[in-house]
């Protein structure tokens, strides 16, 4: 779906016209398998295209780690659409960008959000100790800190799964004990749905969160949708909600392509990643990457993207992403919890 978007955003942007007086987009796809190995070898095949302008790299923080030391040293733009984790952007890279947001975005919305609407004082927490929920658990707990330091609110259990396991109940048995109000899941929705299959079955009563990799249709698949159900989503907002002119416009011609629009938002990231370079390129009459990097870094604010407006801190980091909680229906499908 990421390379549906980037094309779909291309080929809108060569049907007005393409960039600097008529010249077109093209997209090249390079494999890296979704493994740091492989992320720096597609970033090798990258860097030695020599008309290749900038990157949308790839879903996964690790991948993306591994192939944005090769981009940084060879002086090439790269946009992840799904990388959260905070630490990518403390390294003083000029040429790393991000169009999604980061884990204690995640973090800080869940620690105000479930206190403030639900009254929650007993927390559980626990992650698969990858670095996206191990990212997503620390950045939670710091935002919970103040709150745990006054006495607001307590963190009760606080562990980690192995994400290769089956069988989660020795875990769940001593959250269980904990009595919970909430239940945070930081993880992936493979060993989710197990945990959400489990935890109904020994009897755990509270509510259940999971992370923006836990939720999906998946998810619901593997969890069944009597188990499903009620479960909440710390989320970006779903292609549907977003309100932009340029959002609906971007999902009538992807579905119009391709016969329906994204099922998440990290594919539309992806999209805003083609969008932002081809704006840095058009703004600045440039496809030199210092003088993008400039522009992006220090001029780009409020630029109009499928996701809303797009702009960044020094560091490189998307400003201003939004956080919305989603909860799985009756039907198994993913709506905001307001609705």
């Amino acid at each position: 779906m990421a390379v549906q978007s980037c094309q779909v955003a291309a080929e809108l942007i060569n049907k007005k016209g393409g960039l600097l007086g008529g010249r077109m987009v093209e997209i090249r796809e390079f494999d890296d398998s979704g493994t740091p190995k492989d992320g720096a070898l597609a970033a090798m095949k990258i860097v030695s295209q020599k008309d290749i302008v900038g990157v949308v790299s790839t879903y996964g923080s690790p991948t993306v780690e591994a192939s944005s030391n090769i981009f940084e040293k060879r002086k090439m733009i790269n946009i992840a659409y799904g990388a959260t984790f905070v630490g990518l952007s403390k390294k003083n890279r000029n040429y790393f960008f991000r169009t999604c947001g980061r884990d204690d975005a995640q973090g800080i919305f869940f620690a105000k959000f479930m206190p403030e609407k639900f009254g929650v004082k007993r927390i559980a927490i626990v992650h698969n100790n990858t670095t996206f929920a191990i990212g997503v658990a620390e950045e939670t707990k710091k935002a919970l800190k103040p709150m745990l330091d006054s006495g607001a609110v307590e963190l009760v259990f606080y562990d980690a799964v192995n994400p290769e396991d089956k069988d989660f109940t020795p875990v769940l048995t001593q959250m269980r004990e904990t009595r919970p109000d909430v239940f945070y899941y930081t993880g992936h929705y493979p060993e989710g749905a197990l945990i959400a299959r489990q935890a109904k079955k020994i009897g755990i009563n509270c509510i259940f969160v999971g992370s923006n990799a836990v939720i999906n249709n998946d998810f619901v698949k593997i969890a069944g949708v009597d188990v499903a159900k009620g479960w909440m989503m710390t989320q970006e907002p779903m292609p549907s909600e977003l309100p932009y002119k340029e959002s609906k416009e971007f999902l009538a011609a992807y579905e119009q392509k391709y016969g329906e629009i994204p099922s998440s938002p990290w594919p539309i990231y992806a999209a805003d990643g083609v969008n932002i370079l081809a704006a840095a390129v058009e703004k600045t009459g440039s496809t030199e990457p210092g003088v993008l990097a400039d522009y992006l870094h220090n001029d780009a604010n409020g630029v109009p993207g499928v996701t809303g407006p797009i702009g960044f801190t020094a560091q490189g980091d998307r400003e201003g992403v939004p956080y919305l909680m989603y909860v799985v229906n009756e039907k198994g499908a993913f709506v905001l919890l307001d609705k």
